[in-house]
């Protein structure tokens, strides 16, 4: 009677592998002989349970892969076959049990490791499709757009095993999956000695290599394995100069944009250090947008790597997107309402000056009604919210209440690889209610660091429901109070351009720049608190 082998994870030591097998991938030239002595048949029934339907091929390490179903979940699973079982599949079940601990919609899922002494074998997922380089072989290179949001998926998979302290350890087009419903699957992990997570990162660049320009790269590029085995020989090789050096995927085809090309060769440049795979992730996921979002293209070259050859990568040793911000030690600004008169001997006043100069008078003319309140006091904020029209992921939205809670906690932006929330986002602000119009004299956020540039924004026309969308709200704000604060060197932002004529229900404090972090790993900011004084 065959029984599930169950080896516990406790045998699974860091650095240990995951194994998957992906279907639809051609037997190795160098593939060891398959045994074929008491080899299953079509209709068999493993385990009572998984039907074998027909064998599709041998993969490179001489396991026989079959298609069957699960007869008690009428499913279609994937049958991967050893022979023979016992202590020469210990390594091989021991993966599988770690691989079914990792559960990513973008790695092939596996469902059970069985031992029956003569045999051993694992049943996982089955997926209808093709590889990444059956499609590239059929259709051509990807458009950009398509290519992000495979490397985006590959990306993701890697995030959740090496979050296992585990490698994938065989990343390349053969293993990349696009299942028919457009799915994109990680399969066939395994490591050795030589792999490590820093290679699995280099491979997501080979990967966006292939896919936008159909050539692997694996001559130059620090890809462990790259040039044999593991169903890369076959790949077209990257096209080069004299000097070995590969080409930009924007010299070997058109319409690739700077951003997508600058991140590949990044990660194929063993000069620059690389992110973790989360960061890496995020970043790709940030670059996955409709192909209709223009201002992509138009915001610039995307670099994980420093403009200058001396600072580290901002995004290498991040550890992570959420860093925490340190205690700001912080004075309070005086506010300082200074209006200026002008007058000359024997000149004529002008009426728009005269008006203005008005309210800073200590004896205002008795029943001016467009005097500015001569008592200012703070006013309450109603309700707060952060706007982010330009993202596609809601993960940087909690914490809004924080910035008026009157304490140091606050509300803090993800960690970016430049300055420009990473080239692809306008910006981020903090949406605020007043609850009612109110005179305004002045807005005052306190932030985290120096370095930040800001602007304050106030709407025009009819204002949307509060329901409205971050496009729709943000689209409304076109009146700038005052100037904008550019690469402002103090960690409080006061703005008091406010027209004393005019009542302010909704404000926007819109960021446009971030600070870099103290280790130089990135670029964030936190809004610890925004204070709103008038009448």
């Amino acid at each position: 009677m065959p029984s599930n082998t169950g080896p516990s994870m406790d045998t699974i030591t860091e650095g240990g592998r995951v194994t998957q097998v992906g279907e639809g991938q051609e037997a190795e030239e160098n593939a060891p002989p398959v045994m074929t002595f008491g080899a299953p048949t079509a209709g068999e029934v493993l385990a009572e349970r998984y039907e074998l339907v027909e064998h599709i091929n041998n993969d490179s390490a001489g396991r026989l892969v079959w298609r069957g179903v699960d007869v008690v979940l009428r499913r279609p699973v994937a049958v991967v076959l050893r022979y023979p079982g016992g202590d020469s599949a210990t390594e091989m079940l021991q993966a599988a049990v770690a691989a079914s601990r990792v559960i990513h919609p973008n790695l092939v899922g596996v469902y059970d490791a069985i031992d029956e002494a003569d045999r051993a074998y694992v049943v996982r997922e089955w997926v209808d499709g093709q590889s990444l380089r059956e499609l590239v072989a059929a259709d051509g290179a990807l458009d950009p757009v398509r290519a992000t949001a495979i490397g985006n998926a590959v990306a993701s998979a890697l995030a959740a095993v090496h979050a296992t302290g585990m490698v994938h350890g065989n990343l390349h087009p053969g293993t990349v999956m696009i299942s028919d419903d457009g799915r994109v699957v990680l399969a066939d992990a395994r490591t050795d000695g030589a792999d490590s997570q820093e290679t699995d990162i280099r491979a997501v660049g080979g990967v966006l290599y292939f896919a936008l320009t159909g050539h692997w790269p694996h001559g130059e590029a620090p890809l462990h394995g790259a040039t044999a085995g593991h169903g890369r020989a076959a790949l077209p090789d990257a096209v080069r100069d004299a000097s070995g050096s590969i080409a930009a995927p924007r010299q070997v085809r058109a319409g690739v944009p700077a951003y997508l090309d600058d991140l590949t060769m990044d990660l194929l440049d063993p000069e620059i250090a690389p992110p973790s795979s989360d960061v890496l992730a995020a970043e790709l996921s940030r670059l996955d947008v409709p192909a209709d979002e223009h201002f992509l293209e138009q915001a610039g070259p995307l670099r994980f790597a420093a403009d200058t050859g001396e600072e580290p990568s901002p995004l290498a040793s991040t550890g992570g997107r959420k860093v925490a911000l340190g205690i700001a030690g912080l004075l309070a600004v005086a506010l300082v309402g200074l209006l200026i008169g002008i007058s000359t001997l024997g000149g004529e006043k002008d009426p728009k000056q005269e008006q203005v100069a008005r309210p800073s008078s200590s004896a205002p003319a008795a029943g001016d009604a467009t005097q500015a309140p001569t008592v200012v006091r703070p006013l309450h904020i109603e309700d707060v919210r952060i706007i982010d029209p330009d993202s596609k992921t809601r993960d940087e939205l909690g914490g809004a209440e924080k910035v008026i809670d009157g304490t140091d906690a606050g509300w803090e932006t993800d960690t970016y690889t430049r300055a420009n929330f990473g080239n692809w986002k306008r910006g981020m602000g903090v949406w605020i209610d007043l609850g009612a119009p109110h005179t305004v004299k002045s807005l005052q956020a306190v932030l985290s660091a120096p370095g930040a540039s800001a602007r304050l924004l106030a709407g025009s026309g009819e204002h949307p429901p509060t329901s409205a969308g971050d496009k729709q709200l943000y689209t409304t704000y076109k009146t700038a109070i005052g100037q904008p604060i550019e690469d402002h060197d103090g960690t409080t932002m006061t703005f008091d351009g406010f027209d004393p004529e005019r009542k302010y229900q909704y404000l926007l404090f819109w960021i446009t720049k971030l600070p870099k972090k103290d280790d130089n790993s990135g670029y964030k900011i936190g809004v610890q608190e925004i204070k709103v004084q008038g009448a």
